[in-house]
């Protein structure tokens, strides 16, 4: 309320009040002092002096000092994504690396059956590459190479953080591992990933999803890749899910990495590229429920790997309780 609105009520309530104590000094008839007295000339005086609308309780007297305010207005909370239909394989799109041939409608519509709120760690992020970087946008740090760095608020280990700081607010118990496999010696990342993958699910034998966060590469240093998903003039990185299909978990890994993919692309259609299916194994033979994340690509920026990320958080949380 400005100034002048409350000079202004305030000088109207109180001549208001002079008006009814000087009516009331001469004795004036009951019913207008009835009047005077009534919730409703309360209310209507608590709105001049105050700027409050305010309204009385039918059980309580005009002017009883425990009064009741107007209720505030209605607000919708928060609301996690809804879950899609788990029957459609075309919701899916897949890319072929490797000759296999999955029953992409039976894998895709079988039952997840998982719970990941709790009081113990039920999801692992790590990052196998963890110094990836993206393209800079006005921000400073040092780089090691072309589109690395050390710098943790702007390599993938700050993906992770949001995206754990996501999952632990909304009652996942999430672990991140910010251990760095690709420095000082890119070269064996996967091996050191592997021993520290499988030191943190012994220690943790509650996780249930293992998420591997990297960025995408494609390009030279002219240009690199920059995958672009737009919805409501919002422009995100998009996200790629790569699934090892030389390893014992395949199927059970595919499951889930099928039904991740459509529950993101539900909830922001356009931000999934190709699930892609790659002879190799990623480490994924160590859980059923491992996934590797491509957010972006170095040609994209923080920012915008960051905005998909936090639609990959939002699609976990959706997933939390498992599917029918």
């Amino acid at each position: 309320m400005n100034q002048r609105n409350r000079s202004l009520r305030v000088g109207i309530s109180a001549i208001a009040c002079a008006l009814v104590f000087r009516l009331c000094s001469g004795e004036l008839p009951g019913k207008l002092l009835e009047l005077l007295t009534r919730e409703e000339t309360a209310a209507f005086l608590t709105y001049m002096e105050t700027g409050r609308d305010v309204r009385f309780s039918p059980s309580l007297e005009a002017f009883a000092p425990d009064f009741m305010e107007s209720p505030p207005a209605a607000t919708t909370a928060p609301t996690e994504p809804p879950l899609p239909s788990f029957s459609d394989p075309e919701a899916v799109e897949l890319y072929y690396g490797v000759s296999v041939d999955p029953d992409v409608e039976s894998l895709l519509s079988q039952p997840l059956q998982w719970s990941l709120r709790g009081e113990l760690p039920t999801v692992l992020i790590l990052h196998t590459h963890s110094t990836e970087s993206y393209t800079k946008s006005g921000e400073d740090y040092q780089e090691t190479s072309p589109w690395r760095t050390l710098d943790e608020g702007y390599n993938m280990l700050s993906i992770g953080e949001l995206v754990a700081e996501r999952l632990n607010s909304a009652g996942i118990p999430t672990v991140q591992i910010r251990q760095l496999h690709d420095y000082p010696s890119y070269n064996g990342s996967y091996v050191r990933a592997r021993k520290t993958m499988k030191e943190a699910l012994e220690e943790y034998p509650s996780v249930q999803l293992v998420l591997d966060l990297h960025r995408d590469a494609s390009g030279g240093d002219s240009g690199q890749l920059r995958t672009v998903a737009q919805q409501d003039n919002q422009t995100i990185a998009q996200l790629m899910l790569v699934l090892g299909a030389n390893q014992e978990n395949y199927d059970r890994n595919l499951s889930l990495a099928l039904k991740l993919h459509a529950q993101l692309e539900s909830q922001f259609p356009g931000i999934m590229r190709p699930l892609q299916l790659r002879a190799a194994r990623f480490n994924q033979d160590l859980s059923p429920g491992a996934l590797l994340v491509e957010v972006g690509a170095a040609g994209n920026t923080h920012g915008e790997a960051r905005a998909a990320a936090e639609q990959l958080a939002q699609a976990v949380i959706a997933l939390a309780e498992g599917t029918a």
